[in-house]
């Protein structure tokens, strides 16, 4: 198992226009936020060198990301690591004894995805994703 960089880190936000609005009178060049419905999200990128920030506003009141918010307010959300090779990064870890989120990878907003539950990780939740094509 090996990272290849960190590819993102996610913050929580209430509103993502008014995060776009704060990022952009930093400097930020953003781009254009979509939604990921199987994870009930607006996103929005900022690329900053070969590592971006990931801008998340819930769509429902039970998503992850809502009930992030609720708990622990705005703020950083995860540290996603890009990897080569998902699968065989998820039967690693398994095998390490990491707890995960879900043993199957899904789609995600730039390739397939997965979640280190962040009992396993000093309380912070750790994403892993696979590019495909980005």
């Amino acid at each position: 198992m090996k990272f290849k960089k960190i590819d993102h880190i996610a913050l929580a936000v209430k509103s993502l226009s008014e995060a776009i609005k704060t990022f952009k009178n930093l400097g930020f060049t953003i781009e254009e936020p979509h939604e990921i419905p199987i994870m009930n999200v607006k996103a929005a990128f900022a690329k900053i060198g070969e590592s971006q920030l990931e801008f998340l506003e819930s769509l429902s009141p039970d998503s992850a990301v809502s009930k992030f918010l609720q708990k622990k307010g705005e703020g950083i959300h995860h540290i996603c690591f890009e990897v080569s090779d998902i699968q065989k990064t998820l039967q690693d870890l398994k095998q390490k004894g990491f707890q995960l989120v879900s043993e199957k990878p899904t789609q995600g907003a730039q390739g397939l995805v997965a979640f280190i539950h962040p009992k396993s990780c000093h309380g912070v939740l750790i994403e892993v994703v696979e590019k495909n094509g980005y």
